[in-house]
C-alpha cells in the first residue's frame, strides 16, 4: 500500500488526527485527508492541535479541504471515520466502494496475511453492512477534553491496523 486517502466530515479533527498519526507510523506512506462537507482552505482549531500536541503529533501545515475526484482516484484504499462517510463514497464515487471502509472496521476485519489489495478484496467492502459500532465520534462542538479522547482513541486504532496496511 502507498496512498491513502482519510476522510471525515469537515477535514477538521478525525481525519487529520488519523492522517497525522499514519504518517508519524509509517512515513512511506502518501495519506490525503479530506472532508464529505468540507470548506477548503481552513487550519485547525486550537483543541485539535492540541489534542495532536498530547499525542506527539502535528499537521502544522494543514489546511481542509473537500473530498474531489482525483482523491479518490489516486487512493488505493479510502479510511473513513464514521459509516455515514463510507456512505457518502458509496453514492459519490461508488467505484472506490470496494476499497473503502472505516477505521474501526479494518482494525476488527483486514487479515495481516497476503498482498493488500487481495485482502481487502477479500472483505467485500462495498457490500458490508453498516454499523454503529464503526462510528469515531466527532469531537467538533465539543470542549478539548472530547478532542483529546478521540485523538488517543485514533493514535490507539491507526497502531493496530498501520502493520497491515503494508
Amino acid at each position: 500500500m502507498t496512498s491513502l486517502l482519510v476522510i471525515c466530515t469537515g477535514n477538521a479533527a478525525r481525519s487529520v488526527m488519523a492522517g497525522a498519526a499514519l504518517a508519524a507510523r509509517e512515513p512511506s506512506l502518501t495519506i490525503v485527508t479530506a472532508g464529505t462537507f468540507s470548506v477548503d482552505g481552513q487550519p485547525i482549531s486550537w483543541r485539535t492541535r492540541e489534542a495532536l500536541s498530547r499525542v506527539d503529533l502535528s499537521s502544522r501545515s494543514h489546511r481542509s479541504q473537500q473530498i474531489t475526484p482525483d482523491h479518490v482516484a489516486a487512493a488505493e484504499l479510502v479510511l473513513a471515520m464514521a459509516p455515514e462517510h463510507v456512505e457518502w463514497i458509496r453514492r459519490e464515487h461508488p467505484q472506490a466502494a470496494h476499497r473503502t471502509a472505516t477505521l474501526k472496521r479494518l482494525v476488527r476485519d483486514l487479515p495481516s496475511d497476503g498482498p493488500i489489495t487481495e485482502r481487502l478484496d477479500g472483505l467485500a467492502l462495498h457490500t458490508v453492512a453498516l454499523e454503529p459500532w464503526e462510528e469515531i465520534i466527532d469531537p467538533g462542538g465539543g470542549e478539548v477534553d472530547d478532542f483529546i479522547a478521540c485523538a488517543h482513541e485514533v493514535v490507539a486504532l491507526v497502531d493496530q491496523i498501520v502493520d497491515r496496511l503494508r
